[in-house]
């Protein structure tokens, strides 16, 4: 199966680039979240949304073997973690739990969608097969939650929820390479797939669907 890799080349890079600063914040705001709901300090606190924002891009870099890093070519978004570490504690202080709660599900399923579909085209690029490119995407976005949850001392969200989360990534992910393969406009590609991910895992968790044991 040969997707046309010519109609990503040209135009990825600003859309890619757009598409992983949200996503690296959303993740990072989900990871905040979660180390204030652990009573991390502001140092565990800065340590986990790092961790979550740029865990899975730095483990598909190396898969990819693309140099440098995400987090390494964009040093401010960094300091601006490091920044929305430190403001944290006071923001908590002022919301409540339940909202705290929502802001993480629903940055999450963000982070989730846009690291999906980022990862996947970005494996095309480097002409992976769409098999490849779909478990690159999966990747990209469930490993920083795994490690935010292992450092908060909880066992991993993807295994102990039964509720869609990487089966959201790989329907997802599945829509972005047909749609490629189709020949659509790559910013319509990665928007429908994105969206798809973030409205799954989001409907999952209102309705309260469950994967079969």
């Amino acid at each position: 199966m040969h997707l046309p890799l010519e109609l990503l080349v040209g135009r990825l890079p600003l859309v890619l680039h757009a598409m992983e600063v949200i996503g690296v914040l959303s993740f990072a705001v989900s990871g905040v979240v979660d180390a204030r709901k652990q009573r991390l300090d502001v140092v565990g606190t800065f340590v986990v949304a790092f961790a979550t924002a740029f865990g899975g891009g730095t483990v598909r870099d190396v898969l990819l073997d693309r140099r440098p890093f995400y987090w390494v070519d964009h040093e401010g978004y960094v300091l601006l973690i490091f920044v929305m570490s430190f403001g944290a504690s006071f923001v908590f202080r002022v919301v409540s739990r339940a909202v705290s709660d929502r802001t993480m599900i629903v940055a999450d399923a963000i982070g989730l969608g846009l690291f999906s579909v980022t990862g996947a085209s970005l494996a095309l690029v480097a002409q992976m097969t769409p098999t490849v490119a779909v478990m690159m995407g999966i990747i990209s976005a469930v490993f920083g939650g795994v490690v935010r949850d292992v450092l908060c001392n909880e066992v991993p969200m993807i295994l102990r929820d039964r509720s869609p989360y990487a089966t959201c990534s790989f329907v997802g992910c599945w829509v972005y390479v047909g749609l490629t393969w189709m020949q659509a406009q790559q910013e319509v590609a990665l928007l429908a797939g994105a969206v798809i991910i973030v409205a799954m895992r989001l409907v999952s968790v209102q309705y309260g669907w469950k994967l079969p044991s």
